[in-house]
């Protein structure tokens, strides 16, 4: 508590000490100053506190600031909202909204108009749609709701949540609107797919601004109507830098490369986003040289100097073309221009060094990386499966783990690449087990593409895969759709080898797992009827609940146990991952790609 003498003294902004505290760099010099403030019996001052506590906001040091404001005796909305705009600004809205509740609101701290906008961004950023309504309940209670930022922030709100109901209640219930109101309101419709509606506000609307008309673009491009999009973009009085990169970006999405770089050469000045939106494209649509082409004239003309976003979709094109000297010269470009390389950039580094056949190099920027995420382990597992190093990615895979990153679908897709490349089938079956059974990850058409390769390398033919899909592709509509592709490869093998005993016991296997016990019963008369069941040398074989006995011969091969194995897991795969067609659907894909490349190798 601070003596009668100290509170009276009087001190405006134009102090020394609070000039001199104003202009600190560094903590250091701020704990000078304030030791000064101490001695000089000033520190207790509100205007010092205040003062003290944004000062600590703007050198980002925001715990010291919560621990001056909780030494105040005068806490107030300004050192408030000091503290959680920094939080906000500072990607940790979570402790913006626990010092909102903990120290606004359980001290009584009145909050004012600038307030509820912080506290609500803070509600959107944490997905807090309960602690917004909350918030929005408060401002009721405390007389906000006239006031245009707090309206303007609580339609924000609704539409971020996908309420633009009540975003619209706000909206109209406001006694004051200007242009953000509308752009808000506008902008939320349209990123919730209410084209329509934000079409209808438009032509409400008597004064739009750039932002206004952008946003409206924007819709008819995100829900492919461009030749709307164009006509509004015509139409336009004005037109700003975004407006010229969302219609080029909307033409290049679509693959229009000819209309896109005719708007591109019309701009009146662009920006680094007009450049990055076209090498972004041309990537993504495959067109790698255009991309390094239009690389090229961005550097001869030095009209916008390269950010991180521009070079990666340049490294990306290097990759692919196998453009080891063009992607070293980029990488030298990163270094003379002190460019940060983070892990998005250090991540395209190093898998265009291992596209390249660089893989030592790849390895030794992985290495040196502090920060790794999934991606960066992917790139290095993928570089290594390219070059048919399997056991590499293998290890790879397994230091992932060990380190304690989750692996992901892509993870998965590179780790059973490698092992399809390499032929390691019963390391590829253990990742597919893997991947379902630990990590709780849907099989999609990539990994299935992959197994069914596997399988080819074990006997599955490339002349059996194509009766499979003409039996898949006129039986995946039936009802029990979901373990057809099974039964049907169980019947393609018996009708191969009528002799071989392994087929109906997949038949049977499959079947019995649906409750399809007449099916069951049926192949095992067959069974009986061909003498298939009592040979000599047999090995028991349980799958959901059946126990079927069936004999192996000495000369049966391996590979023919194993792609039994593999397609009886298969079929439980389905009966676990879908209740639809669409698993049957993916394993049409991928069986009709593995022979479109079968054919291709034979040309």
């Amino acid at each position: 508590m601070s003596s009668p003498g100290r509170a009276k003294r009087f001190i405006t902004l134009t102090h020394p000490l609070l000039r001199k505290l104003d202009s600190c760099c560094s903590i250091l010099e701020f704990n000078q100053v304030h030791a000064q403030l101490v001695v000089s019996h000033l520190s207790d001052h509100y205007l010092a506190t205040s003062q003290a506590v944004k000062k600590l906001c703007a050198l980002r040091a925001v715990a010291h600031a919560v621990l001056f404001f909780k030494s105040t005796h005068e806490p107030d909305a300004f050192m408030c909202n000091t503290i959680m705009r920094t939080y906000v600004g500072g990607k940790d809205a979570g402790s913006a909204m626990r010092f909102y509740r903990d120290e606004m609101v359980g001290n009584d701290v009145m909050p004012n108009h600038y307030t509820f906008p912080i506290v609500l961004k803070g509600c959107v950023e944490t997905g807090s749609l309960t602690e917004g309504e909350k918030v929005h309940s408060r401002v009721f209670k405390l007389g906000f709701e006239p006031d245009l930022f707090v309206t303007n922030a609580l339609i924000h709100l609704y539409s971020a949540f996908q309420k633009t109901w009540d975003a619209r209640l706000v909206f109209d219930a406001g006694s004051v609107r200007d242009s953000v109101s509308w752009n808000t309101m506008i902008d939320g419709y349209v990123k919730n797919g209410e084209v329509d509606s934000a079409r209808e506000l438009f032509a409400e609307m008597t004064e739009r601004d750039a932002v206004t008309w952008t946003s409206m673009i924007g819709g008819y491009i995100g829900r492919g109507e461009m030749e709307e999009a164009r006509s509004l973009f015509d139409k336009m009085p004005s037109r700003d830098i975004p407006s010229w990169n969302c219609m080029i970006d909307g033409y290049a999405r679509i693959g229009c490369f000819w209309v896109a770089l005719e708007l591109f050469n019309s701009m009146p000045s662009r920006n680094v986003t007009s450049w990055n939106t076209l090498l972004d494209h041309l990537v993504r649509h495959e067109h790698y040289r255009e991309c390094l082409s239009l690389f090229d004239t961005m550097l001869q003309e030095r009209e916008i100097k390269p950010n991180k976003f521009t070079l990666l979709p340049v490294l990306a094109a290097c990759g692919n073309l196998r453009d080891l000297d063009r992607g070293q010269l980029v990488h030298s470009y990163i270094t003379r221009n002190d460019i940060k390389a983070d892990v998005a950039l250090s991540t395209a580094l190093l898998t265009m060094y291992a596209k390249c056949r660089a893989v030592d190099v790849a390895r030794n920027l992985f290495d040196q990386m502090l920060d790794k995420n999934v991606v960066s382990w992917n790139a290095m597992i993928l570089g290594y499966g390219m070059h048919g190093h399997g056991e590499k990615a293998l290890d790879m895979f397994l230091e992932m783990e060990k380190r304690g990153q989750i692996p992901n679908e892509s993870s998965f897709v590179s780790v059973l690449s490698a092992c399809k490349r390499c032929g390691m089938v019963l390391e590829g079956w253990w990742c597919f087990d893997l991947m379902s059974r630990v990590y709780k990850i849907d099989p999609k058409v990539q990994h299935y593409g992959c197994i069914l390769e596997l399988l080819a390398m074990v006997g599955l033919m490339k002349e059996d895969i194509e009766e499979l899909v003409k039996d898949v592709l006129t039986r995946a509509g039936s009802a029990h759709s979901t373990t057809a592709l099974g039964v049907i490869v169980a019947e393609r093998l018996i009708e191969l080898d009528p002799t071989d005993v392994g087929p109906y016991v997949l038949s049977a296997n499959i079947n019995a797992a649906e409750g399809n016990w007449d099916a069951v019963e049926k192949v095992r008369k067959i069974m009986k009827e061909t003498g298939l069941q009592k040979d000599v040398g047999s090995s028991l074989f349980q799958h959901g609940g059946l126990e079927s006995k069936y004999y192996v011969e000495d000369s049966l091969p391996h590979r023919r146990i194993m792609i039994y194995s593999m397609l009886s897991e298969i079929g439980s795969h389905m009966k676990v991952y879908c209740t639809d067609s669409r698993v049957i659907e993916e394993l049409t894909l991928c069986l009709v790609e593995l022979i479109r490349k079968e054919k291709k190798e034979l040309k």
